[in-house]
């Protein structure tokens, strides 16, 4: 490589286009029933909002390991921006709600790519001592973004349009556009690979497949014959996109990455974690909104302190992570996170607004010992050849994890629910249907909550057996 690199500077850049991209991610998730009026669609084609990023998103991950190879650093970073941009004038100017979905399926596009882009980057350009500190400073953009996303939304939805979430965002793309055109330079060498076309369709379908009928299962239910078999031919695709993938000479998707020990271990942990942080994101809100009566606004301000500080503590966990290795970070994470699962087992209505967001501070201040510093050592394991594999696989796991918790947690939620519903009109038939109603969504929310006490409780035990030096010395 001829270019020396400005490390600080290219940083910079790729961390602006990814705190874009992410905020951009959950930008919409309280404006779901605004534009279910604006549009005049219903709650389940609304929903398209954020199922078909997520799909687009989820089956776009597997197919960057490739694109990173054939690709240059440039050359994807700008093309992922451009698909942002486009994406968001689209939206803005959305006259009906399939210009409106099709505008949010092409910046999905660009946050597909991004992400694994953005961590393959650091593992090149920074020696494994400072990658804990580096993947760190890039947990600022990824936490920080969704945290001040539902706040900022809610305020621009009660103020002025919804049009604004996406009128905002093109400028500051359009400034990061032509900040990587003048400073962005290639990191890694690019190779004519040929692209294996059925791999790439085994796992659009069974990744999308497995994506949608988990994030549909929660709410249609387990019995639901669209969820079994969505969820069934899934996961057989997968098998033969699998197998395909360890016979081939030059795999689509370099699976041996699992014959690492750490790199396998941190993933197990890493769907525990993973499930947690997704169910918690859903339940908090549902308890609040449907138990207690708050609005959108309110629970987003709830949560907004606890990922500020999880924004803030990233880049210091990612320095202790240097300094202490990965089993003490984890276990100092996991400390804190079983004890915020379990005091919200017993929620009551009278549970107040402070506990819940201290406690949340609590859960947050703990994520940001585990969520990056995970990705950091289970790709500091592996060789500098398999890293583009390793981040694709790592942020697959991450998406497919995410739907299945959020699913699991919203069945147990509901299920639970029902079933107190039941005895309480047993137990108070004088009762109006609205406070039963309330209080069974409370009794719901805490079993939900002991479910998450038990993951919880999993990955602890599975950090016990990371290394005690898992930012152990990459092999060449």
């Amino acid at each position: 490589m001829s270019e020396p690199i400005n490390k600080k500077v290219l940083l910079t850049v790729l961390i602006l286009g990814c705190f874009l991209s992410t905020l951009n991610q959950t930008l919409l998730n309280v404006a779901l029933s605004n534009l279910m009026e604006v549009f005049s669609v219903s709650a389940t084609t609304v929903q398209w909002i954020s199922t078909g990023f997520m799909l687009v998103n989820g089956v776009l991950i597997p197919i960057t390991a490739y694109l990173m190879k054939r690709f240059s650093t440039r050359q994807l970073f700008i093309s992922s921006m451009l698909f942002l941009l486009i994406g968001s004038i689209l939206c803005a100017v959305a006259p009906n709600f399939a210009i409106l979905l099709m505008g949010r399926m092409i910046q999905a596009i660009g946050a597909g790519i991004i992400m694994p882009l953005l961590m393959s980057v650091v593992m090149f350009i920074f020696p494994p001592e400072k990658r804990g500190s580096m993947m760190g400073l890039m947990g600022l953009a990824i936490i920080f973004a969704p945290a001040i996303a539902p706040t900022l939304a809610g305020f621009v939805i009660e103020y002025y349009s919804w049009r604004w979430l996406f009128i905002g965002i093109i400028p500051f793309v359009v400034i990061v556009i032509l900040l990587a055109m003048k400073y962005l330079i290639n990191v890694s060498e690019t190779e004519k690979v040929k692209l294996d076309v059925a791999s790439v369709i085994l796992s659009t379908i069974g990744f999308g497949l497995i994506l949608y009928g988990f994030s549909n299962a929660g709410s249609h239910g387990w019995d639901d014959k669209v969820v079994i078999m969505t969820i069934l031919v899934g996961i057989v695709t997968i098998a033969i996109f699998c197998m395909r993938q360890i016979k081939s000479s030059d795999p689509f998707l370099n699976l041996s990455v699992f014959k690492n020990k750490v790199f396998t271990l941190t993933s197990i942990i890493n769907i525990f974690v993973t499930m947690m942080m997704y169910a918690d994101m859903i339940l908090l809100p549902i308890y609040l909104q449907n138990g207690r009566g708050f609005t959108a606004f309110d629970a987003g301000l709830l949560l907004l302190p606890g990922a500020i500080i999880n924004a803030l503590m990233s880049p210091v966990t990612g320095k202790l992570f240097d300094r202490l290795g990965a089993k003490p970070v984890f276990i100092i994470g996991l400390i804190f996170i079983i004890p915020s699962m379990w005091v919200v087992t017993d929620l009551t209505e009278s549970t107040t607004f402070v506990f819940l967001m201290v406690r949340t501070i609590f859960l947050r201040i703990g994520l940001s010992f585990i969520t990056m510093p995970l990705n950091t050592a289970g790709l500091n394991a592996l060789p500098k050849t398999l890293v583009t594999h390793g981040t694709a696989v790592n942020n697959t796991v991450r998406q497919i994890a995410g739907a299945i918790g959020t699913a699991i947690v919203v069945t147990v939620f509901t299920a639970q629910t029902t079933k107190h519903a039941e005895t309480l009109l047993g137990d108070t038939p004088n009762a109006t249907g609205e406070s039963i109603r309330a209080l069974a969504s409370i009794l719901g929310s805490s079993d939900a909550y002991y479910f998450m006490t038990i993951l919880a409780i999993i990955a602890f035990v599975l950090t016990l057996f990371v290394p005690s030096k898992a930012k152990i010395k990459q092999p060449s």
